[in-house]
């Protein structure tokens, strides 16, 4: 990161002579001192993550405030519902 190259070097000097090495570089005049650091993440992205990690809270908080047991009035987790379907009474009760 962030190295001077010196006038009438040859870049192979520096990274070899493999072909497929690809290389980003920055010019600058001399004298500017190093590039600045560019950002990891862009702006709009940013912006996004935060948007889901704030609603994905908002849903946590939401399921944390319900019953953990109301799942247990659903007909689903009723465990004599087999039965009565087998002898024909699911519809009475």
């Amino acid at each position: 990161p962030g190295k001077e190259f010196e006038r009438g070097q040859l870049i192979s000097d520096r990274l070899g002579k493999n072909e497929k090495t690809r290389v980003v570089a920055k010019l600058q005049k001399d004298g500017d001192g190093p590039p600045t650091r560019e950002p990891i993440v862009r702006d709009d992205e940013r912006q996004a993550m935060l948007e889901y990690h704030h609603k994905r809270q908002e849903d946590l908080k939401r399921l944390a405030e319900n019953d953990e047991d109301e799942y247990m009035n659903s007909a689903w987790a009723d465990p004599k519902n087999m039965k009565r379907d087998l002898q024909g009474l699911g519809s009475v009760r």
